[in-house]
């Protein structure tokens, strides 16, 4: 089991159908527009964020 979240739905076209890329570590595969993807975290902000 992964130490990560999992993304809940592909970022280009929104579906759920999302599956583990075997090829590329991170990457996720979308069934429903063939596309393969990564999320990466950069980092926190320096400050926090203020309303």
């Amino acid at each position: 089991m992964s130490e990560r979240a999992a993304p809940l739905y592909c970022p280009y076209c929104g579906e759920e159908d999302l599956r583990p890329n075997e090829e590329s570590h991170g990457a996720w595969e979308c069934h429903a527009c063939a596309r393969v993807f990564t999320v990466k975290f950069n980092g926190l902000l320096a400050k926090g964020v203020t309303r």
